[in-house]
């Protein structure tokens, strides 16, 4: 498995185009375990290994937030940038994580698979008391933080998977998933023009549809913030600054989009996503680590990055 295609998300490039190694380890922590793979629910004892660079663990690291698992769940952030077996605690004192004790994140896998043969990838959850990985599965880590930690969410935490518009949230999450989250790794990633212009074609489309759906709602579901949210916002915070220029998603910037735009300025300024986002380690992370893409490592200096603090004036679309 190449590296160079992004360590964060399992990924990497066939001689055809970018396909997303989607295997991972499917253990989970829950309220009333029933197997050998389910841990339980218990304050104090998990870490979440997290990169502010990475927008599959912003995800994670955003939910954490919103639902207030702050004190419930600690939390390691890693460096935007690593070589090709592991990322790093580089951003601690003496580069080791001060609750786990390990420099890369790859110990806490060897700890529990000594011949784990997949991508070191963030987010993962690890248990603190024998340091070993319990699950880096990125899609279920954040379904279980809403659903199975709920004794522990802050009195007013969101309901990120209202039951009323679970079906079509799902329905909408998969588009998204598929044609943007992983779409701007499919235009930057692929092999030959075709694979490119087939992605850049679907992701232009998927971005016009959610232009369209957002013009007249304030959230992708509604009036209220849902999970469906938190896994949009990570790539259109990256879009300007990276996808766009790095992966050649160049038909327009968001900020040329008025109803995507105005939705990821509102979501910036909402407490959890703004504060947890880091331009400087996403530009970082990509430019350094992807050197099939930029060999040269040079970061660059825009873009103007002012504008996300600015008003979106979507108050009106919702509550």
């Amino acid at each position: 498995m190449s590296n160079e295609s992004g360590q964060e998300s399992g990924s990497y490039v066939e001689a055809d185009g970018f396909d997303r190694d989607m295997n991972y380890i499917d253990d989970r922590i829950v309220r009333e375990p029933s197997g050998d793979r389910e841990w339980p629910v218990e304050p104090g004892r998990y870490r979440l290994a997290a990169a502010r660079a990475c927008p599959w663990a912003n995800r994670a690291i955003i939910v954490r937030q919103l639902l207030g698992l702050e004190d419930v769940i600690s939390m390691g952030l890693a460096g935007p940038t690593h070589d090709a077996d592991s990322w790093t605690f580089d951003l601690d004192p003496g580069g080791k994580d001060p609750v786990l004790g390990i420099e890369r994140l790859q110990e806490a896998y060897f700890a529990r698979f000594p011949d784990y043969p997949r991508g070191i990838t963030v987010p993962a959850m690890v248990d603190v008391p024998t340091g070993q990985v319990v699950t880096n599965d990125f899609d279920q880590i954040t379904r279980d933080l809403s659903s199975e930690w709920t004794a522990h969410h802050r009195a007013d935490a969101p309901d990120l998977w209202p039951d009323d518009v679970r079906d079509e949230m799902e329905e909408v999450m998969e588009r998204v998933f598929r044609e943007v989250n992983n779409g701007v790794y499919r235009c930057g990633f692929a092999g030959n023009q075709g694979a490119y212009e087939k992605a850049y074609d679907e992701l232009f489309a998927a971005l016009d549809w959610l232009e369209e759906r957002l013009t007249d709602r304030r959230y992708l579901m509604g009036s209220a913030i849902t999970e469906a949210d938190v896994r949009l916002f990570t790539t259109l915070a990256r879009f300007d600054p990276v996808y766009h220029g790095h992966f050649k998603c160049n038909r327009n910037k968001l900020t040329e989009m008025p109803a995507l735009w105005g939705y990821a300025r509102d979501l910036f300024q909402t407490p959890g996503f703004g504060d947890t986002t880091d331009f400087d380690q996403i530009k970082a992370h990509y430019y350094v680590v992807h050197t099939d893409v930029n060999p040269t490592g040079i970061v660059p200096k825009g873009p103007d990055l002012s504008g996300w603090t600015t008003a979106h004036g979507r108050e009106g679309l919702g509550a």
